[in-house]
């Protein structure tokens, strides 16, 4: 595993090392949790250490007994004769200790030394004073002393704090922490596995033991080797202890210690038995465990019986008092672990609506979820009442499925009870989710639906939401500004009636796009419509409104406005707990990083998609075709079958409505040259897109068919995609050249003269997409012309990857964990142009992602 964030505490002691060599000598004491990587800090220092300095290491082993000096035995075969002879002087064991202390002392001084301790929350307590007698003694020897310790494990009254308060007066005694991983680190080392990087994050806080278990075994809820871990250190515990943990598992994250003395009598001391252990901390009046991945290996062990016991004696003890408000969550968790049906039905809703009033989202899925268990027990209205909750917390919290399921159970009941406006306002609520499910044509008639029910009654504010979603349908379908504008107006007038600004807002906002989407006009009036939800405090509708700004840029092939309006999705997405939107404008982003050239980072925004457990089938479909047209741009294998997931993922009519959809396969056919299969595919989307006016979705299917030899219907296409349809490859490369999208600019040359194809295969050769680089290649064959330059140079000849001196140093920056932006401020090239040489180092070296680069750059010894 690299090791990331660790670059610091390698630094420090790297200059201990230096400098304790030199004399005076030092003692450096490297602590942290259990599984946060001190050994393999110890390991890259001793890896990196001068050769002229004698390594020599030790460690503690978790013995019963621990065996007298214990590192030093394993350390002698390094030492000079007569420490070994002290130490083999009686035929038990060590001979006597001072003299064993004196030989190592004179050892050290003859020789620059690395001692290194591990472990000495283990040590037995010869070695624990060894460690003292050096520390006292080490300004007078050129040696760094380096110990490990897990201060988890180490409590008030354990030898090794006796230890450190007998160093704490040495000025040539250093202490390093090593932290848990970022967010940031956890999600680069994800990177490529099949899992939610911030679950993941979640789970683990942060361990790189933790990450590293998850990452080999992502199938498993809990990794034999944790649940190995776990069992291990539980075993030394005494029953009581052993109970309180068992007891703090069942009562979940930051548990109050009155809450624990509720449960179980005077838990002091076996709490703090437990702490010591290191498996659970406090802090003020709060016990957890220091891992939720840990927390979840105990309870697996607890026995199904004695959490039943424990969830009631929880629940009985908070049932004695007054129950606040954020006690609801607790109570209906406690309840539902109890299997009491009275407690579930009378906390679990109280507890949902509080959630999602928080923004809770995923919570109040969850408490409406524990409710609906036992929702035969209610009256019809209650029970509608529960499933509308569970439908758009669930929807709201990325569980479209669960979502969609219960909204359709409302309806259904709704109608049976005559109920004819609240069936209307749950048909155009089933409506608006069942688009980023994928089932585009069943939204269009349930939204009709919506509509002819909410009609035959009093015109209102639900016939305004039903119009307004009718009015977004429209504008997602393609079908035109009038269509949209027509929609929109009869929503907007009930909508002034009944004082709704949000549907006010929306109707503007979905009108203007309209405008955007056919004519590029329109953006000032989008961006001011989002700001004004923003303003009036309206989450759910500045959310979609930003999320639609993602697709309306990307779809546009708008390079700076795709990075903006992304970029402002995901702040506003992550602030007000909004998942299934975030993921969508992730979805969105990654397929502007595509268009920008940038392959790799696409990739990867496409693969943590993909990672995540319930990503909305639209996001998934579209980071599918981003990931498998990053594929066949490379000439990687694999191309198909996401294509092939990703049209089974989502309707045809919300796949051609995208954008990228239709488009993929096309492309995907012609850069393995079945042009006989392009044409067939784009004259397919042609004929589907007939009824619609779009000519950022028909301009570049016509322009396949021409790519392929073919003659293209007279269809609407966008700017750059007419130019090149009507001849003019200089002003359809110079436009995608100004929207930053170098492969479409190099695509447009391949029609022009011989300058143009030079351009063409340099820029192809700098994105690192073979397919085009053969392509272009074999078209200059054709027309007789011939390439600057043949073949590579003789250091890239030399190179095992082909790779330029450039890409060489693009692959060095790559490892430092580097940007575009960064390695472009670092070798004083544009982004753009770095962009394209860390997309042909991917290439050349056949791995999808700057972390797999990094790792083959340094080969079989990187760790």
């Amino acid at each position: 595993m690299d090791l990331l964030e660790r670059e610091t505490v390698l630094r420090d002691l790297a200059g201990h090392l230096k400098a304790a060599v030199s004399g005076p000598g030092r003692l450096a004491l490297v602590r942290g949790e259990a599984g946060i990587g001190k050994s393999a800090v110890v390991r890259r220092l001793a890896q990196t250490a001068d050769p002229h300095i004698r390594v020599v290491t030790g460690a503690c082993d978790p013995l019963a007994t621990p065996r007298p000096l214990g590192p030093l035995l394993d350390l002698a075969p390094h030492l000079g004769r007569e420490v070994r002879t002290a130490l083999a002087a009686t035929p038990t064991g060590p001979g006597r200790p001072d003299e064993v202390y004196d030989c190592l002392l004179a050892d050290l001084s003859a020789y620059p030394s690395l001692l290194v301790v591990e472990d000495i929350h283990w040590a037995d307590e010869a070695t624990l004073d060894l460690l003292r007698y050096l520390a006292r003694r080490l300004p007078n020897v050129p040696a760094l002393v380096l110990a490990t310790y897990r201060d988890d494990e180490i409590g008030r009254t354990h030898d090794v704090t006796a230890l450190l308060g007998t160093l704490a007066g040495y000025p040539w005694v250093y202490r390093h922490d090593l932290a848990p991983l970022s967010r940031r680190a956890v999600a680069r080392l994800a990177t490529g596995h099949a899992v939610d990087a911030e679950r993941l994050y979640l789970v683990s806080a942060g361990n790189p033991f933790l990450v590293t278990e998850i990452l080999a075994a992502p199938a498993e809820p809990i990794p034999a080797t944790v649940r190995e871990a776990v069992a291990g250190r539980l075993v030394c515990l005494s029953a009581a202890a052993r109970r309180v943990v068992d007891v703090l598992a069942v009562l979940g994250t930051q548990v109050p210690l009155r809450l624990l003395a509720g449960v179980l009598p005077a838990p002091e001391e076996a709490l703090d038995e437990a702490v010591a252990c290191g498996i659970v901390r406090t802090h003020g009046q709060v016990a957890e465990f220091r891992h939720e991945l840990t927390r979840l290996a105990v309870l697996e062990a607890v026995p199904a019986a004695a959490r039943l016991r424990i969830h009631r004696q929880v629940l009985a003890a908070m049932r004695s008092g007054p129950a606040a408000e954020e006690d609801l969550a607790l109570l209906a968790d406690h309840a539902a672990g109890a299997g009491d049906p009275a407690a579930v039905l009378r906390y679990a809703p109280a507890a949902a609506v509080r959630a999602a009033a928080l923004g809770a989202h995923q919570e109040a899925a969850d408490q409406y979820a524990h409710a609906l268990r036992y929702a035969d027990r209610l009256p019809s209205e209650q029970r509608i009442s529960l499933l509308e909750g569970h439908s758009r917390a669930c929807l709201l919290s990325g569980r479209l499925d669960e979502g969609i399921a219960s909204r359709r159970t409302a309806v259904r009941l709704r109608r049976a009870l005559g109920d004819r406006l609240r069936e209307g306002e749950n048909l155009r609520w089933l409506s608006c989710w069942l688009w980023p499910a994928g089932r585009a044509a069943e939204a269009r008639r349930t939204g009709a639906d919506a509509v002819r029910v909410l009609e035959g009654l009093t015109p209102g504010r639900e016939l305004a939401r039903a119009y307004l979603n009718l009015c977004r349908l429209a504008c997602y379908g393609h079908e035109g500004e009038a269509a949209v504008a027509g929609h929109a107006g009869k929503a907007i007038a009930l909508a002034e009636c009944s004082g709704d600004t949000g549907v006010l807002v929306q109707a503007r906002f979905h009108t203007a796009a309209a405008r955007v989407l056919r004519e590029g006009r329109g953006w000032e009036e989008c961006e001011r419509a989002v700001s004004d939800a923003v303003a009036a405090g309206l989450p759910l509708d500045a959310g979609a409104l930003a999320l639609v700004m993602c697709w309306l840029a990307a779809l546009r092939r708008d390079a700076v406005r795709a990075a903006a309006a992304v970029s402002r999705a995901e702040d506003y997405c992550l602030d007000h707990d909004l998942p299934a939107y975030l993921l969508c404008a992730r979805a969105w982003g990654s397929w502007a990083l595509l268009n920008r050239g940038s392959w790799s980072r696409a990739a990867d925004a496409a693969q943590k998609i993909l990672a995540h457990p319930g990503p909305p089938p639209v996001a998934r479909a579209l980071a599918l075709t981003v990931l498998a047209l990053v594929r066949a741009r490379q000439g990687t294998p694999e191309v198909w079958p996401p294509l092939d997931e990703a049209a089974h993922l989502v309707d045809p009519g919300c796949l051609r409505d995208t954008g990228l959809g239709w488009e993929a396969p096309v492309e995907a056919a012609w850069l393995t040259g079945d042009h006989e299969r392009v044409r067939a595919e784009a004259r397919s989307g042609l004929a589907a897109l007939a009824d619609r006016v779009h000519p950022w979705l028909s301009g570049p299917l016509a322009c396949w068919i021409r790519r392929a030899g073919g003659e293209p219907p007279q269809v609407p296409a966008a700017g750059p995609y007419a130019l090149e349809l009507a001849g003019d490859w200089a002003g359809a490369a110079a436009r995608w050249d100004g929207l930053g999208c170098p492969y479409d600019a190099a695509l447009a040359r391949l029609s022009g003269d011989a300058s143009a194809l030079r351009q063409a295969l340099a820029a192809f050769e700098a994105l690192g997409t073979r397919p085009a680089v053969a392509h272009t290649r074999s078209l200059m064959r054709v027309r007789g012309v011939r390439p600057v330059r043949q073949g590579p140079r003789p250091a890239t000849r030399a190179n095992p990857y082909r790779l330029t001196n450039r890409e060489m140093d693009v692959l060095k920056l790559l490892d430092e964990g580097l940007s575009d932006a960064e390695i472009a401020a670092r070798l004083y090239i544009s982004p753009k142009t770095a962009g394209h040489h860390v997309g042909a180092v991917l290439t050349k070296l056949g791995v999808h992602s700057r972390h797999e680069a990094a790792r083959k750059h340094h080969g079989p010894e990187r760790e």
